[in-house]
């Protein structure tokens, strides 16, 4: 894999950072939040970009897919644009109407995007199937983690077919780690910028030692998820390299969650100061389809078989 972005990657990071410093950030993102509302206007100008087609595209792949998928994250967009962008055509080798939501059959926890999504992705075992919804179809889940939450209630759709339930699997720790990878760099670069500023004992606390490399370590691990994940999305998202990048991207955001929170003192944890825009996201991340624990024991599995268990 070339660690370097080629001029075309280059260019499409450049004009998606255009479109999302026009249509997303901290303020777009906090406005929403309190009637746990999408935004529709954020995902019809990525898809007129064609920024949602990338996965499939001509001279273009996954890996282009998930750069995207973490400048919208970095950038707080409340859109399902990894479910759509890079899950769907990676099961269904296409684009679905969007919202695009996931569930895991018999998982009756509100999910991310639930009550707007227009498809479902629902996977069960071996397979994975496509179920379109209609208003009603999901009901509202009040939540602080930054995301708006639905509860889909049961339903039928189509199969993909036998095996389709590993590629969803693969797809969706990819998609998964590289929401976490743009979060992640968000969340460290508001409280870099705050610890430059803040001032106590007569100095910034950012020019402490200790604040320095506790910030540091969250830095090499962020990097470390980002080049996890690019690498899983250039292979084509194969079983281990996607765990490997979920499980490593998870307990990142678990400790770039506390370390963040921690330095940044009492005003992190308010909702005047920007952070929350993404650490709480971090925490639904984390949590999100089997936790650090699913996606560690999912890579045991694939690295290592029977033997592992």
């Amino acid at each position: 894999m070339d660690f370097e972005l080629n001029d075309d990657q280059r260019a499409i990071l450049e004009a998606v950072g255009a479109l999302l410093e026009r249509h997303a950030g901290a303020e777009r993102a906090i406005a929403l939040a309190p009637k746990s509302e999408y935004d529709h206007a954020l995902e019809e100008a990525l898809h007129e970009a064609g920024f949602l087609e990338l996965a499939l595209g001509e001279g273009t792949g996954p890996l282009e897919a998930v750069l995207v998928v973490e400048a919208v994250a970095r950038a707080g967009g409340v859109v399902a644009f990894g479910a759509g962008a890079l899950v769907a055509p990676g099961v269904a080798g296409r684009s679905l109407s969007g919202p695009v939501a996931m569930a895991s059959a018999g998982n009756g926890s509100p999910i991310r995007y639930g009550a707007h999504a227009r498809s479902l992705l629902l996977l069960d075992a071996d397979e994975a199937s496509w179920i379109t919804l209609e208003p009603g179809d999901a009901e509202p889940v009040r939540s602080s983690f930054g995301y708006p939450m639905g509860r889909v209630r049961s339903a039928s759709g189509d199969s993909f077919g036998r095996g389709s339930g590993e590629r969803m699997r693969n797809w969706w720790r990819v998609a998964l780690a590289a929401e976490a990878v743009g979060t992640m760099d968000a969340a460290l670069s508001v409280t870099i910028d705050y610890v430059k500023q803040r001032r106590q004992f007569g100095r910034t606390i950012g020019s402490f030692q200790a604040v320095q490399h506790r910030l540091a370590e969250c830095a090499v691990l962020l990097e470390g998820s980002r080049w996890l994940v690019r690498e899983a999305a250039c292979l084509g998202a194969p079983s281990q390299a996607a765990a490997a990048a979920a499980a490593h991207a998870t307990a990142a955001a678990n400790r770039v969650f506390t370390e963040t929170h921690q330095v940044s003192g009492a005003i992190g944890y308010t909702r005047e100061h920007d952070l929350h825009v993404w650490s709480m996201r971090l925490q639904a991340l984390r949590l999100e389809f089997g936790s650090i624990a699913g996606h560690q024991r999912a890579l045991a599995e694939a690295r290592w078989g029977e033997q592992s268990r």
